[in-house]
């Protein structure tokens, strides 16, 4: 049995970082397990959706105030 990170254990360990609560054991998983390319690419899609979700926040928060 492996012990690499599934999906969901990257994608989480990506998010707790973001908000930067990530665990040690979960840490140590990850470094000792994971793949770099995994957390990298994660870790892009992840920023780019906060980017957008962003931008159409904004958006919508100005078609509301008539701008």
């Amino acid at each position: 049995m492996s012990d690499q990170p599934n999906f969901w254990q990257t994608l989480l360990s990506v998010l707790s970082s973001f908000f930067g609560v990530q665990s040690e054991r979960n840490r140590e998983r990850d470094f000792r397990h994971g793949r770099p390319i995994h957390y990298i690419l994660t870790g892009l899609l992840m920023a780019t959706l906060f980017v957008l979700g962003v931008i159409l926040l904004v958006r919508w928060a100005l078609s509301l105030a008539g701008i």
